[in-house]
């Protein structure tokens, strides 16, 4: 009879247990592990503002990082440097800063850069080679900053301007576009400039206006000797706003489809 009682209360007991253990099994929740942070100013200051290792585009602390662009502009507190940017960048707008100086390295190994954007900053002085090392660059924009010379530019480049800077004609050198062969777009409007620089065959439009250029000649935008040559490529010339009177040199512009926006009194 004892083993009798023995065997039902262990068949009713022993499941039960079974049953609550796996329960509490279930119910326990796992230790939360607690880290301290001492320094939470220390923590902040190792945030990478340039490219990761891992090759990510990296959290931008003072600009906004979107599918290959960096945008820059206005920055509070202000931006005085070109900042680091991920390996990624094709398009960089770092407008209305105070930029006062382009560094060599600022763009060393930047490759994919294909448009950089600093208008409206002190721009004085831009290191030799600056831009030498990007081979993609289309638009270079340098407008409204205080540059008395052309910084040596790029192959491939379409668009150049840098208009509203301090540019003479000492720091103009002869070659500085001629050699640019895909150069269309040619802006240096209000500087300082005496005389129209050397200009390569593939420019459609190029603004001189509001300079301090005197003349010109026959060679300045055709072929001297030649009554044939037409250069059809060109849509548009401004020289409005200089002491040259057109009128003067009515030869200079017979290979043009248009005549050039100007004085002519």
């Amino acid at each position: 009879m004892m083993q009798l009682r023995t065997l039902i209360l262990t068949s009713v007991m022993l499941p039960w247990m079974l049953s609550s253990a796996a329960k509490e099994k279930h119910m326990r929740k796992p230790k939360k592990e607690i880290v301290t942070v001492q320094n939470y100013d220390a923590l902040q200051d190792v945030v990478p503002a340039g490219p990761r290792a891992d090759g990510k585009l990296p959290t931008c602390l003072l600009c906004v990082c979107l599918s290959g662009s960096v945008y820059c502009e206005e920055v509070t507190p202000e931006m005085s440097a070109v900042p680091a940017l991920p390996k990624e960048t094709a398009y960089l707008y770092a407008r209305f800063n105070k930029i006062r100086r382009i560094r060599h390295r600022d763009f060393a190994d930047m490759a994919t850069l294909k448009r950089i954007d600093l208008t409206g900053n002190l721009i004085s002085e831009i290191e030799d080679g600056a831009f030498a090392k990007l081979p993609h660059l289309e638009e270079l924009n340098l407008s409204e900053n205080r540059l008395t010379k052309v910084p040596a530019l790029p192959a491939k480049l379409l668009s150049f301007n840098a208009n509203f800077n301090q540019l003479r004609a000492q720091g103009v050198k002869p070659a500085a576009f001629r050699k640019l062969t895909r150069l269309t777009y040619l802006y240096l409007g209000n500087n300082e400039l005496t005389a129209v620089p050397q200009l390569p065959e593939s420019l459609h439009v190029v603004h001189l206006h509001n300079n301090n250029i005197w003349t010109i000649t026959d060679e300045t935008f055709c072929k001297g000797n030649s009554s044939h040559y037409i250069r059809s490529n060109m849509e548009e010339v401004r020289l409005d706003g200089n002491p040259v009177a057109l009128s003067m040199h009515p030869d200079s512009f017979i290979c043009l489809p248009s005549l050039p926006i100007g004085w002519y009194d």
